[in-house]
């Protein structure tokens, strides 16, 4: 062999060390990647638990009346998440959720579009079982603020427009004013047709519950749900998002989950819920007058701030004195 045929040799041996290297890679990411193909499918083929009935009902409007009579509702075998729970929410009516974590707050507002079924009793709108209308069709009848709103990679328009194919850019402009949010995005050298960034980054946590604000009022539905919208933000903040919603919520039927009293002080009814059960109702006045969990949750929270507005309003106001002239002689 010359010289030369054996460089040649070692050449052609590094060349292929690593296309032999590489192969063994692919084959490890290849039955990776048939396992998680296998898992992936497993969940896509699994039957939905919510499942539409023959010749589901469509209905162009409703007028937002929600029942629940007498729902019971379990994630699994074991303990209810729900046990019993019986109220009716009139059109227009404002009804505030309140109580302690994981007591059922969030599952009541979950039953209304249907994301689960109960497992006994009957969630009704305008009197019609929820089971028995179109899935699509009664989701367009709800709409959802929730505690961390989902942005799109897209622009602050489409965004607004999320779900309104057909929503022109007078609407979303007007939807953003009513929701305090055209100031804002009017700032952005690009306005509308800003990029947000993946589930809205460069968005502060009150512009993007305040383009979540401005989506709900686009949709325009008659059944809002508001789930702990304001609690991660500053006070600042939320005073601006609660004038939001006040123009949101008008004529609308609307569920409130909130942790402050706040909050809540104006609302229709209140149910104060403990364990899945429901164990006061009634207005704030009234729940404050019953004692129980709702007082003790309002001693906590606002008894001092509001005993101290009322004593600052009770101080005599102190006129001015004029100045006192000193005659010289």
């Amino acid at each position: 062999m010359t010289v030369g045929s054996l460089f040649a040799m070692i050449s052609y041996v590094l060349m292929l060390n690593g296309p032999v290297s590489n192969l063994g890679f692919l084959v490890n990411m290849a039955a990776t990647a048939a396992a998680s193909a296998g898992r992936v499918f497993e969940i896509i083929d699994m039957p939905n638990e919510v499942v539409e009935v023959p010749d589901a009902l469509e209905v162009e409007e409703v007028r937002g009346e929600v029942h629940f009579d007498d729902v019971t509702f379990a994630y699994s075998a074991g303990r209810s998440a729900l046990e019993n729970i019986s109220f009716v929410a009139s059109p227009g009516q404002m009804v505030a959720l309140i109580g302690p974590t994981g007591s059922g707050k969030s599952t009541i507002t979950n039953l209304i579009p249907r994301f689960y079924d109960p497992t006994s009793g009957q969630v009704l709108l305008d009197g019609i079982d929820v089971r028995q209308f179109n899935l699509r069709n009664l989701r367009q009848h709800v709409g959802i603020v929730l505690q961390t709103p989902f942005l799109f990679n897209a622009t602050i328009a489409e965004n607004i427009a999320y779900g309104q194919n057909d929503a022109q850019m007078e609407a979303i402009e007007a939807d953003a004013k009513a929701a305090a949010a055209h100031r804002f995005i009017t700032e952005f050298p690009k306005g509308y047709q800003t990029m947000v960034g993946e589930r809205g980054v460069t968005l502060s946590g009150g512009q993007k519950q305040r383009i979540a604000i401005a989506r709900a009022i686009l949709r325009n539905p008659r059944i809002l749900i508001l789930d702990d919208s304001t609690s991660s933000v500053d006070t600042e903040t939320e005073h601006i998002i609660q004038q939001a919603l006040s123009v949101l919520m008008k004529g609308r039927t609307t569920f409130v989950i909130a942790q402050r009293l706040l909050t809540l002080k104006t609302a229709d009814m209140i149910l104060v819920l403990d364990h899945g059960r429901i164990v006061q109702r009634g207005t704030h006045e009234e729940l404050l007058a019953q004692g129980g969990l709702y007082r003790e949750i309002y001693d906590l929270q606002l008894r001092d701030q509001e005993e101290f507005v009322a004593s600052q309003e009770k101080l005599p106001v102190e006129l001015p004195q004029p100045p006192v002239s000193v005659s010289s002689h």
